[in-house]
């Protein structure tokens, strides 16, 4: 991501709500070498959403309400909760224990375990990519065809060197040596005595596949549609309704203009259920160290502000230019 002053914008930049962004060239394809974790991944993906294909002809209210509480545990406590707020930004602490059971909820949402999820998104703070349309191959590739290359995140994430922190836990090794075998249909099955493909279709292809979708739309859709209200380089916009499927993650500019802040609903009327779970904990002295921006804070990266601090500059300028057309008139009537 560049930023410039200048007016003129050449090719390749663009304008984007006062924000000038240099494009990057594309790849000439997404893959240069097929890895066994590509495949594994990409097997992963296909298979749950195989399973949504049986969801009509399996559904009953049990297995359905099944998945809405597999999608909070998973995509609330497990990945945006602990994986996104808590672990890659340090937003807020939680006692050991209850980090790693909100961890594992993480796991069982397959989006990767909490070093190679944590990393990804570390880099994307420090880059903007591989998250942002516009500076990469397109809408899809923003929106999930990054996850299915591996020496494109490894080559960009550095194998792993921003992660150190989680590197250092026993217990984060173990789950990232382990990723496959919390594939937990069996689990699944155990909880009830209804059918086993009901339980899987529900409780994992469903509900994985609805979480997969509205996580990775803050990457495509919260790029491309929505409001800057915050200074921040590059192209991320709020997105009301993408919040309501999220948990608040579609605050998505908020976020990244205060990447460590607990609360991405930064206005009251800006829903952010993750903020109010994050509060609750606080409340009974289960997370600590909850950090928010400051008046301060807000006022730098305000856009308005930004905008209104630029208006003096560009009116000197513009009476510059009525000087020296005044001036060029009087010369040219004097003749």
């Amino acid at each position: 991501m560049e930023l410039t002053t200048t007016p003129t914008l050449p090719s390749p930049f663009v304008l984007e709500e006062n924000v000038v962004v240099k494009l990057k060239k594309k790849r000439a394809t997404w893959f240069t070498k097929w890895e066994m974790k590509d495949l594994l991944y990409v097997s992963a993906v296909l298979l749950m959403h195989v399973l949504c294909l049986f969801a009509p002809f399996t559904f009953n209210w049990n297995a359905f309400w099944l998945g809405v509480v597999h999608y909070i545990l998973c995509g609330l406590f497990g990945v945006t909760l602990c994986y996104h707020r808590g672990l890659s930004h340090g937003s807020f602490k939680l006692p050991k224990y209850l980090e790693y059971l909100f961890a594992y909820f993480g796991m069982l949402a397959l989006q990767g375990d909490p070093i190679f999820w944590v990393s990804t998104h570390r880099y994307h703070h420090k880059f903007t990519d591989p998250h942002s349309p516009v500076e990469n191959e397109g809408f899809w590739f923003s929106h999930m065809g990054w996850i299915f290359d591996d020496n494109y995140l490894v080559q960009k994430g550095e194998n792993y060197v921003n992660v150190g922190d989680l590197v250092r836990q026993r217990y984060y090794r173990f789950l990232e040596t382990t990723v496959v075998i919390h594939l937990h249909a069996a689990l699944l099955y155990m909880l009830g005595g209804f059918p086993f493909v009901v339980w899987v279709v529900w409780g994992k292809g469903v509900s994985t596949v609805w979480g997969y979708h509205v996580t990775f739309s803050v990457n495509s859709v919260c790029h491309i549609w929505g409001h800057q209200a915050w200074n921040t380089g590059d192209l991320s916009k709020n997105n009301w309704f993408m919040a309501l499927f999220t948990f608040g993650e579609g605050w998505h500019n908020n976020h990244q203009a205060f990447e460590f802040s607990a609360r991405h609903g930064l206005e009251w009327w800006q829903l952010d259920t993750t903020w109010y779970v994050i509060k609750l904990l606080e409340h009974f002295g289960l997370a600590t160290n909850v950090k928010v921006p400051s008046k301060i804070h807000k006022h730098k990266k305000s856009l308005k502000n930004r905008m209104d601090d630029m208006k003096p500059q560009t009116d000197i300028k513009m009476q510059k230019m009525i000087s020296v057309d005044c001036s060029e008139a009087k010369a040219y009537l004097s003749t």
